[in-house]
């Protein structure tokens, strides 16, 4: 969590397999002058360049996500440093351009200290979330619009940051967090929140261990 006594939350999106969705999302966030952030994999940068561009030229965030999504303790310290590094790489050649921010997110939710340190080390922030919506699941993963929204609402708190997806996996074209998205930022309106850019706290004093923005007990709904 953002490290906050107001009431603002962080909308984040991740991306590995494809842009499914991205439009409606796209659309919603513009309508309502809502910022995001987007994680997206080196592997999903050099296939959809154009998608890198549209969303950084939407004025979003965009954030490292590694390259192709592995599990991380699966890797040796060389693999996970070469995962970052390519990742990062895609993303600038693909145009991220100035949207490019110095933000990691873990594969899986899959973090430790020792990995995080290592990320640290390479000019990254680990950026979790609060909750998922587990919109990513899809109905046959037995997910419903409504469950994603009210999973989003269930998070609501000053400094939440709540992660959805854009893509589908092969054979699926139903996305969703697209679909509970307009919804989900009504409610935060309504409720008195804000939706601040995860940008605004590179220029905000960090609090203490501000480097490691996740809240605990989400490694259940990770994601891709």
């Amino acid at each position: 969590m953002i490290h906050t006594t107001e009431r603002v939350v962080a909308v984040t999106f991740n991306a590995a397999w494809n842009d499914a969705g991205l439009d409606p999302v796209l659309d919603e966030l513009a309508r309502r002058h809502a910022p995001a952030t987007f994680f997206l994999t080196g592997d999903f940068a050099d296939r959809h360049p154009e998608v890198v561009r549209r969303i950084a030229a939407a004025g979003h965030g965009l954030g490292n996500h590694s390259y192709s999504h592995p599990y991380f303790k699966d890797l040796t310290a060389t693999g996970r440093r070469d995962e970052v590094r390519a990742a990062d790489r895609a993303l600038r050649t693909a145009g991220a351009g100035a949207a490019l921010t110095p933000y990691f997110r873990f594969p899986y939710s899959e973090t430790s200290p020792e990995h995080i340190t290592e990320v640290n080390g390479l000019g990254f922030a680990d950026i979790e979330f609060t909750n998922d919506t587990n919109g990513w699941m899809g109905t046959e993963g037995g997910m419903t619009v409504d469950r994603a929204v009210s999973r989003a609402l269930d998070a609501l708190r000053p400094g939440a940051i709540l992660q959805m997806h854009v893509g589908a996996s092969e054979g699926r074209t139903e996305v969703l967090d697209a679909q509970a998205l307009p919804r989900i930022l009504e409610a935060i309106g309504i409720r008195g929140y804000r939706v601040i850019d995860l940008r605004s706290l590179l220029t905000t004093p960090p609090a203490p261990d501000a480097h490691h923005a996740r809240a605990g007990g989400v490694t259940d709904s990770a994601g891709p």
